[in-house]
């Protein structure tokens, strides 16, 4: 199976993957795709899939909804604010989270950033979790009929679940390339303990870059979960680390969505998939640009059941020794993640 590649520069390759061909395709062509999909998370941690489950039409109400909520005045957002490090629901406005520095196991976090040198990132941002859950609510908005907030709630219900049901799928590829039965991690995933997050990267002028030496829109991390789906606009401006230690553009490409491993799908893997540190930065520009405009972005969190316990795969190891971690619960081990970004 002949794989286009996405990105390929600085010896990183992100393939570019039509992922009908294993939602439809015959049994080799779902067998192929799989495969494709396990390689690219275990030498990039990245993939772009296309032919995806996401209409376009549903992304652009959801992008539009943000658009919508982060335009509210910041005291009617200010009002939603994340107070829970374990509910991880809620506005988080520019500054709001820590600046974590990588340790030497794990990475820097679900918004955390790489690093010591006290940046304030160039975003805001709301995380919504699903509904209904036992303990946690999630921060909605005032929804008034004809503004652009009226129906947030249920546009976001009906994305999230989409999300949720894209990730069973993109589990069932790991697992089929795995050469596991495809349907093995789904006792793991289906209750939906995910987080969508809608990411606002404010107007800003090309030369706050100049005068703040390493100021980015969002710092060097890695993400905490299995998964993230990453819905970009057209702005640009994210980077993946490459094997050479620089960064290369993941240059948007329409109706794909950007999809990585992160650090618990890594250490469920034996470390065998990776979880690639990336960011975003000023985008692509000509040299007279003297204002970037706002950037839009869309990141579903996905994660493994809370009360799942997260031990090597099959076929990861060789023996009880050869495992590098050992056993935690997703909850435990996302809440010591969040804990610290908060």
């Amino acid at each position: 199976m002949t794989v286009e590649a996405a990105v390929q520069d600085e010896g990183l390759v992100i393939p570019l993957i039509d992922f009908s061909k294993f939602l439809h395709g015959s049994p080799a062509e779902r067998v192929e795709t799989a495969r494709a999909i396990l390689r690219g998370f275990q030498t990039a941690g990245f993939v772009y899939l296309r032919a995806h489950t996401i209409p376009a039409a549903t992304l652009g109400a959801v992008f539009a909804r943000s658009a919508g909520f982060f335009a509210q005045p910041l005291d009617a957002k200010v009002a939603l604010s994340l107070t829970d490090a374990a509910a991880n629901r809620g506005y988080l406005r520019q500054g709001r989270e820590k600046l974590v520095p990588l340790g030497e196991e794990e990475g820097g976090g679900q918004g955390g950033v790489q690093g010591s040198d006290e940046v304030v990132e160039l975003k805001e941002s709301l995380e919504i979790g699903r509904e209904p859950h036992e303990q946690f609510r999630n921060h909605w908005p005032v929804e008034e009929a004809g503004t652009a907030l009226d129906g947030f709630r249920d546009e976001m219900v009906r994305f999230f679940d989409a999300c949720k049901d894209l990730h069973v799928q993109v589990m069932r590829a790991i697992a089929m390339g795995l050469g596991l039965d495809e349907t093995h991690f789904d006792g793991f995933v289906d209750q939906g303990d995910n987080t969508l997050r809608l990411l606002h990267y404010p107007q800003v002028k090309a030369d706050v870059f100049k005068a703040n030496v390493g100021q980015v829109r969002a710092g060097e991390h890695s993400d905490y979960g299995s998964i993230t789906l990453l819905f970009q606009d057209g702005r640009g401006g994210l980077q993946v680390k490459s094997p050479s230690g620089k960064f290369v553009d993941a240059t948007p490409i329409p109706g794909t969505i950007v999809v990585n491993a992160g650090d618990l799908l890594a250490r469920w893997s034996n470390d065998t998939i990776k979880s690639t540190v990336h960011r975003v930065v000023e985008p692509p520009h000509d040299d007279d640009v003297d204002v970037y405009p706002p950037r839009y972005s869309v990141a579903y969190f996905c994660n493994p059941n809370a009360d799942s316990l997260i031990e090597a795969m099959p076929g990861t190891y060789v023996d009880e020794a050869d495992k590098k971690y050992g056993g935690i619960t997703s909850g435990d081990y996302l809440f010591q993640r969040l804990a610290a970004t908060y």
